[in-house]
């Protein structure tokens, strides 16, 4: 067994060593047109780190030639394979700089775009790049009208404005988690206005009438009915929206009991003057 796993051990020190020295002999190579023509193919064996120093290195070699747009293109695709996301959106917009004329400019463009997609991050960190997203597909989309891309491009917007609903949402519920309902109502009526297509308009108005029932609630005496009816019109934009939400019951009852507190407030205010 010890013998084996030594013969076993020597086998892989020669393959090593012999692969190595392959690589050694391509690198040192001054026949550029070799070189290339093994990075070529270690990139379609996907041996995209290697593929891409060569490429690299050849940049300068080919620039101005026609095998130049080519080793561009692969070289853009090398980093994006590696999922450096960031170098290969610089190099896909670099491509369509120096090649703007180019039958690939469509594809690279969308690649480019897309590189922005593929650096959103988490809902709970910033989102720059998603926004950059949504921009540079909404460019793409308006550059290339007739792109067989055009419902991936739509698509990709459509989950970055998820994304960033999401975030604003998350915000807006803190706020009221916190009981800072004004501020809640507020961020939830941005939220309603920065995403009015959204398939929970229904369920932020209802935060919007709960947040200003709570906030009425916790006021001085002298600013509830005046905040209460503040409840009041919200709901009644509710059901001016949402006249069939399954929510339209709980919004109601925020206003019926708003409309109680008046009522309530404006007796004791009378028998309160009455008394004097």
């Amino acid at each position: 067994m010890r013998a084996a796993k030594i013969v076993i051990a020597g086998l892989v020190i020669v393959l090593f060593t012999a692969s190595c020295n392959k690589y050694n002999k391509i690198f040192k190579s001054t026949d550029y047109d070799y070189k290339l023509k093994m990075a070529d193919e270690f990139y379609d064996h996907k041996r995209y780190k290697v593929a891409q120093q060569l490429y690299e290195e050849l940049f300068p070699v080919f620039k101005g030639t026609e095998k130049f747009e080519q080793l561009y293109y692969k070289d853009a695709y090398c980093f994006y394979y590696m999922k450096d996301y960031m170098q290969a959106q610089a190099l896909y917009k670099g491509f369509l700089e120096v090649f703007p004329n180019s039958a690939k400019a469509e594809e690279v463009d969308y690649m480019h775009a897309y590189c922005f997609f593929k650096q959103s991050p988490k809902v709970e960190l910033e989102q720059v790049n998603t926004i950059k997203a949504i921009g540079m597909m909404q460019t793409f989309i308006n550059t290339h009208p007739g792109s067989t891309r055009l419902k991936e491009a739509t698509d990709i917007i459509d989950q970055c404005r998820q994304k960033l609903e999401q975030k604003e949402y998350r915000s807006a519920e803190l706020y009221f988690n916190l009981g800072q309902y004004r501020a809640a109502a507020l961020a939830f009526a941005n939220l309603m206005n920065d995403y009015p297509e959204s398939v929970r308009g229904d369920e932020y108005k209802l935060k919007i009438v709960k947040a200003y029932y709570r906030f009425a609630k916790l006021s001085f005496e002298d600013k509830q009915i005046e905040r209460y009816e503040k409840v009041i019109t919200e709901f009644q934009d509710f059901a001016d929206r949402f006249p069939d939400s399954k929510l339209f019951k709980e919004a109601e009852s925020y206003s019926n009991l708003s409309q109680n507190h008046i009522k309530e407030i404006k007796n004791e205010q009378t028998t309160s003057s009455a008394k004097q």
